[in-house]
């Protein structure tokens, strides 16, 4: 008979990492229902944090400011990142440099990118605001959506296409009618996972937003925040963006592993 390993050493091993990923997340959320006004010290259940968010000008004005630039980027993202992986996958002739250029945003660390995008934007004397943080998220989420997509069309089967075009359909109406509806799981996840990034990044948008409130997004106003110390109502809105992160994330994950099986 083989002999079978202790199970034990593997699953502690198992509960200890995740206690430490996740253990000062779930202090975190804990302490956004604390009643008490001091951030470490518990005295009961309250959600008059949560409610305290709903009434903060600057904290709406930032969460409208991420949604808008977290919408735009996604979209422009998910068709750009489309296109360029049916692109890339579609050609005959494969280059090592040109995919390395391709997914270099996922490499290159956010400060050299960030301050790179804010030189390129300085050299052509663009003015900094929202619209600069959506060109930046873009540029950044695109890597992502490629690789989503391009992960479906290495299991895609061509055969359907050509069955499409011995039919007599044209380029267009195959590609509506039997690329897109395959590659669609994958492209929503692509968008979620653009979507995600898009609203949790901080040093790029922090370096492209520019002066003023008008391009202030959530992880730029909850770094404002923290500055002057750690609240409840910081734990709180950090809570929220998580959620709604892991929420995008989880149904990411979902669509990805539905679309390889």
């Amino acid at each position: 008979m083989a002999l079978r390993s202790p199970k034990w050493p593997g699953r502690t091993v198992l509960v200890a990492v995740f206690g430490f990923l996740y253990l000062p997340i779930a202090v975190l959320v804990l302490l956004s229902f604390n009643a008490a006004g001091l951030p470490t010290t518990w005295s009961g259940f309250s959600i008059k944090w949560y409610v305290s968010l709903a009434s903060n000008s600057d904290i709406l004005g930032a969460a409208w400011n991420t949604l808008v630039v977290a919408i735009v980027a996604t979209m422009i993202a998910t068709i750009l990142g489309t296109l360029l992986a049916i692109g890339m996958e579609t050609r005959r002739r494969k280059s090592t440099g040109f995919e390395a250029l391709a997914f270099a945003p996922m490499v290159i660390p956010d400060i050299v990118l960030a301050v790179a995008l804010l030189t390129f934007f300085s050299l052509l004397n663009v003015t900094l605001g929202l619209h600069t943080i959506i060109i930046s998220h873009v540029i950044f989420d695109l890597a992502f959506v490629c690789s989503v997509v391009r992960a479906r069309l290495k299991n895609f089967d061509y055969s359907i296409v050509e069955a499409s075009r011995d039919l007599g359909a044209g380029s267009w109406t195959t590609f509506w009618r039997v690329t897109f509806p395959v590659l669609l799981p994958a492209i929503i996840a692509g968008a979620l996972l653009a979507f995600t990034l898009s609203v949790d990044e901080f040093i790029i948008a922090f370096f492209t937003a520019g002066a003023g409130r008008s391009s202030i997004t959530l992880p730029i106003q909850i770094y404002s925040m923290i500055r002057f110390g750690i609240t409840p109502e910081i734990n709180a809105l950090a809570t929220i963006v998580m959620a709604i992160s892991a929420i995008a994330l989880l149904l990411s994950q979902k669509l990805n592993k539905e679309q390889m099986q």
